[in-house]
């Protein structure tokens, strides 16, 4: 029940020199030689993080993380620490770890996916413990933004900055599909730490887990009596069970793993969908006429 599926330097400036001439010559005149000011350009200064973060706040990034993306899965889905054909970059603040997690995590789109599942879930009777009605919808609803929230939080954010491992997705494009594949599932277990070596990726293990833990035991339904036209008093058991904790840890790591190869393979889709609409929308034209004839 995972769901898913956040940024300058200053111009020199020198004073001007203005030079004095006299208007006539004047023998008896003693001119004093004039000394050029000093130079009081500032000299440049280098990026801090601290400028790195206003400057992944500046407006006209759109609301980027410096050393994120913009990019959307399928031009809806937020896809942010997807990074496509680049192995150098800087590893990013715990500002902006939490920065750039928050923009995906609240991004409008959840909240119609929120709705969606939420509903999926109340036609199944999902965790019967909420019942039914208007009231029962708005629990499940919580109850998916919840769990969508703190498990992005705990893999993406918490963990990352704790062990000192990046969230980002670093795309690979080469090889076939099966290396590709082979390679994007592997990332599950394995990430870069933010001094660019590989390891075992606690954040996605480790922060499931402990994400699953705390909302099956913290929000999710106890044990209760419900009413059911037939049963006035049927007895619902808890959700709160080690086996519902194992079952949503599961459930977050394949979904993970699915939109993980989603995210190796949408460059290329991305570019052919592309390509076929730059295709479609190139004018053509007449033999017998030099004006472009739009394609019917």
């Amino acid at each position: 029940m995972a769901c898913l599926w956040l940024a300058s330097l200053l111009p020199l400036l020198s004073p001007a020199q203005q030079t004095s001439l006299p208007t006539s010559p004047d023998p008896s005149t003693q001119t004093q030689p004039q000394t050029p000011a000093k130079d009081q350009s500032a000299p440049a200064q280098t990026p801090t993080d601290k400028d790195k973060d206003k400057k992944s706040t500046d407006p006209n990034s759109q609301g980027k993380v410096v050393g994120t993306s913009n990019d959307r899965l399928f031009y809806t889905l937020p896809n942010f620490l997807s990074i496509e054909n680049t192995a150098q970059l800087p590893p990013l603040t715990t500002k902006q770890k939490y920065a750039v997690v928050a923009r995906g995590t609240f991004d409008p789109v959840q909240y119609p996916w929120w709705a969606f599942l939420s509903a999926i879930n109340q036609a199944d009777n999902s965790e019967p413990g909420y019942g039914q009605g208007w009231e029962a919808y708005g629990k499940r609803f919580g109850t998916a933004a919840a769990d969508g929230i703190i498990e992005n939080f705990m893999t993406a954010a918490v963990l990352p900055s704790l062990l000192h491992q990046d969230p980002r997705f670093f795309q690979s494009s080469k090889g076939g599909f099966t290396r590709r594949t082979f390679y994007a599932v592997s990332r599950i277990f394995v990430t870069r730490t933010d001094s660019g070596h590989s390891q075992f990726n606690y954040s996605e293990i480790v922060g499931s887990a402990l994400s699953a833990s705390i909302s099956t035991y913290s929000y999710h339904p106890r044990s209760t009596y419900i009413s059911t036209p037939t049963n006035p008093h049927m007895f619902v058991p808890s959700d709160r069970t080690l086996e519902n904790t194992a079952s949503v840890w599961g459930s977050q790591i394949s979904y993970d793993t699915i939109t993980i190869v989603v995210k190796e393979f949408w460059p290329d889709i991305h570019r052919k969908l592309a390509k076929k609409q730059k295709v479609d929308t190139t004018p053509t034209v007449s033999p017998k006429s030099s004006n472009p004839i739009q394609k019917p």
